[in-house]
């Protein structure tokens, strides 16, 4: 990966959090900006509901059922534009969890390898990586908690600190 792009960063917003939550959209940015986003319908035996976290990303369950693609859409999608990269996440637990859930409803492999963000930044960027990123969301003015969104301030924050605070914590990345 040149120093001079950042890498792709996919975010995946969900049901609720715990063990029966599943993805309900999910967006990525490229390295030259390009974005993706999609909102899924949920899969058979997806059916946990968590109204809080409705009331943090704004989508409804109709709005699922209305205007979501099929998981195994989705999950080819991803795999057509992420396939063989390695793509940054900031919450790869709960992202690793829920990219699972739409590949298996989907019948199908991941073609990407998950990390996460924390991994590519050294001390003092991780230092500066909080207050950077609200900087960032103000300068943006994107809705948070929508997937592409998300993603572009999460790779926005990251070249912001690595321009700020120095090279990356790994060689390549």
């Amino acid at each position: 990966m040149s120093a001079l792009l950042p890498p792709t960063i996919i975010d995946v917003e969900a049901s609720g959090f715990g063990s029966a939550s599943y993805p309900i959209e999910v967006g990525f940015v490229l390295p030259d900006g390009a974005s993706y986003c999609a909102l899924i319908h949920p899969a058979a035996g997806w059916t946990h509901w968590d109204e809080s976290a409705e009331r943090v990303h704004l989508v409804s369950r109709g709005t699922l059922r209305k205007h979501g693609h099929p998981a195994a859409e989705v999950a080819r999608k991803l795999n057509d534009q992420l396939q063989g990269q390695t793509v940054y996440c900031d919450a790869w637990y709960h992202d690793f969890t829920w990219l699972s859930r739409l590949f298996d409803a989907a019948d199908s492999a991941q073609a990407f390898r998950l990390e996460d963000i924390r991994t590519l930044l050294n001390e003092a960027q991780a230092e500066h990586w909080h207050l950077t990123k609200l900087q960032i969301q103000a300068e943006l003015r994107l809705p948070r908690h929508r997937a592409s969104n998300d993603a572009k301030i999460l790779q926005a924050t990251l070249a912001r600190v690595r321009n700020l605070y120095g090279a990356p914590a790994r060689a390549g990345a």
